[in-house]
């Protein structure tokens, strides 16, 4: 006997979907190809990345579920697995789906400031360390390396911590710039609360970073903190 279809969450679907749900797949699809990002809501984006491993069944539900949970649709695809899987119907095919949009959104925004004049493109640079960062739970540490004409050429993440903390080791970060003859960093973590005011301890930790690159003769562009809408950053903040 065969066995009825089942959802990325475990439970049975129809076998085939209802005109009605078909036709608001095909319609979200189209209005997508012919106006783009802007003519969907957040939960249609999700949708309609969620159409692909979730052939049979009514994702709208889930899409919005996933935006009360996470806030927008970067919160959506930043989520670490284990708390995505925590909502209802989401199975690991769905999940897969959205890793492999954030991985690509990445990678897309990496290739945009890599090998790229790191100063000059400030916007962009910015923009992808958003796309990075803004949305971890907790908070992440990363340096990006540049050459002597600052183009970047590396972004490595440090370490990672806990919601409030990182732990940063100045001579690991100078020996780092060394071996990778780079000329000059840009400092950049986030603050999970959202907020990117420069704690105490960043300030302090900045500033040893700063005197044990001065040893090896690498300097400090600026230290970018990441909040979830604003930024901070320590050179126009007086702090560098």
């Amino acid at each position: 006997m065969s066995e009825d279809p089942l959802g990325a969450g475990g439970e049975k679907e129809p076998a085939k979907p209802s005109d009605h749900r078909h036709g608001h797949r095909e319609r979200l699809r189209l209005r997508f190809m012919s106006a783009g990002t802007k003519a969907v809501a957040d939960y249609e984006l999700l949708e309609l990345v969620l159409f692909r491993a979730i052939p049979r069944r009514d994702v709208k539900p889930l899409a919005k579920r996933l935006i009360d949970r996470f806030g927008d649709f970067n919160g959506a695809l930043s989520a670490e697995p284990e708390r995505l899987r925590e909502i209802d119907g989401l199975g690991d095919a769905a999940i897969l789906e959205l890793k492999i949009v954030e991985a690509a959104a990445h990678r897309l925004t990496q290739t945009r400031v890599l090998k790229k004049p790191a100063l000059s493109s400030w916007a962009s640079l910015m923009a992808y360390c958003k796309a990075s960062m803004a949305h971890l739970p907790t908070e992440q540490f990363r340096i990006l390396f540049l050459d002597k004409k600052n183009v970047l050429i590396a972004d490595e993440e440090q370490q990672r911590g806990t919601v409030d903390h990182v732990p940063v080791y100045p001579r690991e970060v100078a020996k780092r710039a060394l071996e990778l003859h780079a000329s000059a960093l840009i400092l950049v973590h986030n603050h999970p609360s959202g907020d990117p005011t420069p704690s105490q301890a960043d300030i302090d930790m900045t500033r040893q970073i700063a005197a044990a690159l001065r040893a090896v003769g690498v300097k400090i562009h600026d230290h970018v903190v990441i909040g979830k809408e604003l930024d901070a950053s320590f050179r126009q903040l007086g702090l560098l």
